[in-house]
């Protein structure tokens, strides 16, 4: 996957319905399209080549608030949401985790 990042390398994001969303996409074409989508289509985006997993597994978790992630986003009929829920990301950041989810501390 394609994570474009701001100059701090922090992925970019967006935040709705009390969710954070980190923005991926499968291609430079998709990536393309969505900065076309926000005004941005003339300037260069930096961006670093993750593996998917591997952003639901560490990133997701290192956000600190709930997050999920947003494939594709301004794409015609190629959008996907892996929102933060029990089955996309780690239990133990899942909105949607239950007390059997949680640590023996009573955290999550």
């Amino acid at each position: 996957m394609l994570l474009p990042v701001a100059e701090d390398e922090s992925p970019l994001t967006g935040d709705y319905a009390g969710i954070r969303w980190i923005y991926a996409f499968s291609d430079e074409s998709a990536l393309a399209r969505f900065a076309i989508a926000r005004g941005d289509g003339s300037q260069e985006w930096a961006y670093r080549r993750v593996l998917g997993a591997r952003l639901l597994d560490v990133a997701v978790p290192a956000v600190g608030v709930p997050c999920g992630v947003a494939l594709d986003v301004g794409s015609e009929d190629e959008g996907v949401l892996f929102p933060p829920v029990v089955g996309v990301v780690p239990d133990a950041v899942a909105v949607d985790a239950g007390p059997s989810e949680m640590d023996e501390r009573g955290s999550r």
